[in-house]
């Protein structure tokens, strides 16, 4: 029997797997490409996520790969199922020869979900520095705005000149524009960590 590509990832580390992140529940949808080494562990596609959002790392996550949980090391599991640690486990371990589906959600607050779609993995070329980012559309939501409910709540009293909230968003939001996504930074942030060390 021929193994598949996805399967020969696991032997290699110069694998590279193309993600497509989604933000759920957004419209229009939010979302990246991105291309990643199959040899990262869980903990730095956290990283990645949260640069080609735009998050900060400021609260708690978790990915879901089928009934297993992994997330950082915490001292109790605050009622979920135990987790295992991201940064213990490399990407090429949980992909499957089909195509494979992560969960991911990030502030357990505002309950930020992500889905992340492993759409292929194939050589990495030598002449190219990863994680890279591909494409994208819409800008990630600030942070701390009560998840998609305010996010939407916020863009709406902002364009609003009746809404009661309007000054109050205008000021939350400062110069946010949803249609924009400010690519340099991403790239730059991508590649300090475009290193073999980096795991």
């Amino acid at each position: 029997m021929t193994p598949t590509r996805i399967a020969s990832a696991s032997e290699s580390l110069n694998e590279i797997a193309t993600l497509r992140i989604e933000l759920k529940d957004t419209n229009p949808l939010i979302w990246r490409q991105v291309e990643v080494p199959t040899s990262i562990t869980l903990k730095v596609l956290h990283d990645i996520i949260q640069i080609t959002i735009g998050w900060f790392d400021y609260h708690l996550w978790e990915f879901t790969i089928g009934e297993q949980r992994y997330g950082m090391p915490m001292d109790q599991d605050w009622g979920t199922e135990p987790r295992k640690q991201a940064a213990k486990v490399r990407l090429r371990d949980v992909l499957k020869a089909k195509r494979t589906v992560i969960d991911y959600v990030y502030d357990f607050g505002d309950y930020w979900e992500h889905q992340i779609t492993v759409t292929g993995v194939r050589a990495g070329d030598p002449a190219i520095g990863y994680p890279r980012y591909i494409a994208g559309e819409g800008a990630g939501p600030p942070e701390d705005c009560g998840g998609i409910p305010g996010f939407y709540d916020l863009l709406a009293a902002r364009n609003d000149l009746n809404d009661p909230d309007h000054a109050q968003a205008l000021e939350y939001l400062d110069d946010y524009d949803p249609d924009v996504i400010e690519e340099l930074p991403i790239k730059y942030a991508l590649g300090r960590i475009q290193s073999p060390q980096r795991r």
